[in-house]
């Protein structure tokens, strides 16, 4: 299955959504298709053996919209200045010379510019391998001052922006006076005698006609995709406009008809006011909600701007400044203090502290040595480095994150369908019930101007823009501010599935614990002091690979211990090491190898206390008499404790599983304060037990780090992957922490019922103003005596419902988790 993900241009409601959907769901071999309100983008899974892109983009055209065409990411333009060129025959030369290596799709070398513009497949060929070219004809390529790339998707939103911000103004230019014209005089404001309606009931007419031709005619969009759709038996929101505003100008038409006849009295009842107003009000509200919506997802636009534009590559002893797409794995990249680090990579050469709080959300800087890893993005404060690319373009971390927060936001919660559904039937019964309104207080006697008013009223105060916009918008806010906190959010699914999770699985190491075994504590027998028991161990742990022995070795190594060389090394699988040091013969292991070797263990209350507080005592022996105590544990991170605590506040149930032994298991449940432990769990039975804490009625989230954790993220309700884990656990993940703190469980927990409560908000107002706007607009008031609606004012009250709506999920911007 192949998935693509298309902008859409040309939607103003849900219905409109839902009309893609229809069209491209019906191609052979899509699987789903989910269309976007608030980012206006289509997300298609496809069986690419049935169909295509090309296919799915016809049928999006079919069903009246168009698809923003992308250019291919590998292919780039650049601008090279060249010294040398004195003629026609030397631009001809290098033109030639440059056309002769691959990818190379367009090459025009200007004379009087003295300058090369290039399009080439970044994917084939390198800037640098260009400039050889240039090298190669006789000349000489110079060094390139790019511009900036233009964020394209920032670009067409401003630039529909600017758009409806012009279309307003006009139309408002024009509203005004013809308003004024066309109410003024009944409220005593001067009016000219030659448009007077009791002097020149024509040329008042008249004048109000030439008001509302700009007016329409800046919002012809209304017209054109209204009636598009509605011919297509599609109708949506612009479709009502066009009816409504369509029927007002047209029986203005038919008014300024009869007062040519004589019939003075329809001077009162043009209507052209209504129409210009509607579309003004409109285009108002439609100006307003784009601004709101560019808002939505200004972290996308936070996070692309962390990346560095260019590079500087070490070749042949030479630095080399590259664009930043152009770098691949195995360069050496050269940053110094104060530059962004450009892609991920391992350093090699030179010490440094870098700010990672883009990622992790610590101000404080993090010390860099030779073999520590570096993120692209991040910041290089006070030291030059070198380091080896080891993750660049679409594979480093921030383009990652980036991808994972567009995916997010393109995707759509189980919450969004009833309203989805709703909209698709909503325009038609809209339509229904304005005619029938309409027809009914005509048969009651009312006149023709009475009955439009309804019949427009009713279609102008329906609004699915606010039902399309509830939910989308909230996600979008949602998950942007989730990657704020290092929350990454794939789905819409998993933000609405967090807030119910009643029970939580922690993997217990790496996850709860630091997952790299320390010594915590040296009890000594006898005259040695803990150093020389700490120095003797880890010299004979120098030639094992147990992981214990390595934190011995570890600890010697931190308290600048001189390690001694072993005469003899022999291990004892199961239970220890043998090994002659200076001499003295040593033991090293478990209680079962001292008692082999009957060597007597006054410190055992000492061993079964450690073993108690879940740490792993290591008894050492020399000569036959027992020296010490070595205790070794997987340390408890830190923020554990706290995690545990701030869930339980929550009402939430805490798991832990392990493959530990029951004793070591119990004592770090105790320490971190967890209610239920599974114990000696394999790690490919992990996913059963998660499926029987389900069998039990909970919602389970699962947070792991490993890959034998992935089975059981995916099993869970929700799977939740520590950010430092492996690429499989974080692939199989609905939510990753990427600050590798389990404090971040609350603040993921925390952001998706603020989110389902923003979106739960946003539909109880959409469907509440919808419920009591239409019966209100077909003159349910007006029938016990009331006011009748204005047209006028239900394009405003249509226009605000829509601006609320959005303006309220951004109110999401300024969550922040309670810890």
């Amino acid at each position: 299955m192949a998935k693509e993900v298309l902008n859409i241009t040309g939607m103003t409601c849900a219905s409109c959504a839902r009309a893609v959907e229809r069209s491209v769901n019906r191609i052979e071999g899509v699987q789903s298709a989910v269309v976007n309100l608030a980012t206006e983008k289509l997300s298609v899974e496809f069986d690419e053996s049935k169909t295509d892109v090309n296919g799915i983009k016809e049928a999006v055209k079919k069903a009246g919209y168009d698809v923003q065409e992308e250019e291919n990411e590998n292919i780039r333009d650049i601008t090279i200045p060249i010294s040398g060129m004195t003629c026609a025959a030397c631009a001809r030369a290098v033109e030639r010379s440059i056309n002769k290596l691959p990818g190379i799709n367009e090459v025009n070398v200007n004379l009087a510019t003295e300058k090369a513009m290039v399009v080439y497949d970044t994917s084939k060929v390198r800037i640098s391998v260009i400039k050889d070219a240039i090298s190669k004809a006789g000349y000489t390529p110079l060094e390139i001052k790019e511009d900036e790339a233009a964020d394209k998707e920032k670009e067409r939103r401003q630039k529909e922006i600017n758009t409806l911000r012009t279309r307003f103004i006009i139309s408002i230019v024009f509203a005004v006076p013809l308003f004024y014209i066309a109410m003024g005089h009944m409220t005593g404001l001067p009016l000219p005698d030659i448009i007077m309606p009791g002097l020149h009931p024509l040329n008042f007419g008249i004048a109000q006609l030439l008001l509302t031709i700009p007016i329409m005619a800046v919002g012809y969009r209304f017209y054109t995709v209204g009636f598009s759709r509605l011919f297509r038996r599609a109708p949506n929101m612009d479709s009502l406009i066009a009816i409504g505003t369509g029927a007002a100008f047209l029986y203005g038409i038919y008014a300024i008809y009869r007062i040519i006849g004589g019939d003075t009295e329809y001077a009162m009842d043009l209507y052209f006011e209504t129409a210009g107003v509607i579309i003004s009000l409109i285009l108002l509200g439609r100006y307003l909600e784009a601004v709101s919506k560019g808002k939505t997802s200004e972290t996308i636009k936070k996070l692309m701007g962390l990346s560095p534009k260019t590079a500087v590559v070490i070749h042949d002893d030479k630095e080399i400044v590259i664009p930043v797409e152009e770098v691949e794995v195995g360069d050496i990249v050269l940053v110094r203090p104060g530059e962004r680090i450009p892609v991920d990579g391992e350093v090699i050469e030179g010490r440094t502290s870098v700010d990672e709080s883009m990622l992790t959300g610590e101000s404080i800087p993090v010390e860099k040595n030779p073999g520590s890893r570096i993120v692209g993005g991040s910041i290089n404060k006070n030291g030059t480095v070198r380091f080896k690319a080891t993750r660049v373009g679409k594979d480093t971390t921030l383009a990652r994150i980036i991808k994972l927060v567009e995916d997010a936001q393109g995707s759509k919660a189980p919450i969004a369908k009833m309203a989805d559904v709703i909209s698709g039937y909503f325009v038609p019964i809209v339509i229904t019930i304005a005619v029938i309104a309409a027809a009914a207080w005509a048969l009651s006697g009312e006149s023709a101007v009475f009955s439009l008013t309804i019949f427009i009223s009713v279609l102008v105060i329906a609004c699915p823009c606010a039902l399309g916009l509830a939910t989308p918008t909230a996600i979008v806010v949602g998950t942007g501010k989730g990657a704020e906190y290092g929350v990454l959010i794939k789905s819409g699914e998993a933000l609405e599935t967090a807030h119910k999770i009643d029970t939580i699985i922690f993997d217990k190491t790496g996850t709860i614990t630091e997952g790299e075994p320390k010594v915590t504590d040296i009890i000594t027998n006898g005259d040695i002091s803990q150093d020389e028991l700490l120095q003797f161990s880890a010299s004979a742990e120098a030639g094992s690979e147990h992981p214990l022995g390595e934190a011995i070795v570890n600890s010697a190594r931190d308290r600048n211990l001189e390690l001694m060389r072993a005469e003899s090394f022999e291990a004892i699988p199961g239970h220890g090491i043998e090994v002659i040091i200076q001499g003295k013969k040593m033991l090293l292991g478990n209680k079962k190898l001292m008692d082999d070797r009957n060597i007597r263990i006054p410190l055992q209350n000492e061993a079964d206390r450690l073993s108690e507080e879940g740490k792993t005592p290591m008894f050492v022996a020399i000569d036959g008499r027992l020296a010490g105590i070595i205790a070794v544990a997987d340390v408890i991170k830190p923020s554990s404790g706290k995690a545990v605590e701030a869930l339980h506040r929550m009402g939430i149930e805490i798991v832990m599983i392990t493959g530990d032994n029951r004793r070591t298991a119990g004592a770090i449940a105790r320490q971190v304060g967890i209610d239920r432990v599974l114990a000696e769990v394999l790690p490919q039975d992990k996913a059963e037990e998660v499926k029987k804490l389900q069998a039990e009625g909970r919602k389970v989230a699962m947070v792991g780090d490993g890959i034998n954790d992935a089975p059981a993220l995916v099993q869970a309700d929700i799977g939740i992957a520590i950010g430092s884990g492996t690429d499989v656990a974080m692939e199989s993940a609905d939510i990753v922490l990427i600050r590798n703190d389990l404090m971040d469980v609350s603040a993921a927990i925390q952001l998706s019922k603020a989110t389902i409560r923003n979106i739960k908000q946003n539909l109880f107002w959409a469907f509440a103003y919808n419920s009591a706007g239409i019966p209100v607009a077909a003159g349910l008031l007006h029938l016990f005596g009331g006011p009748l609606l204005n047209p006028m004012i239900a394009a405003g009250a249509m226009a605000f419902s829509s601006v609320s709506v959005v303006t309220n999920a951004l109110r999401l911007r300024r969550f922040k988790p309670m810890y």
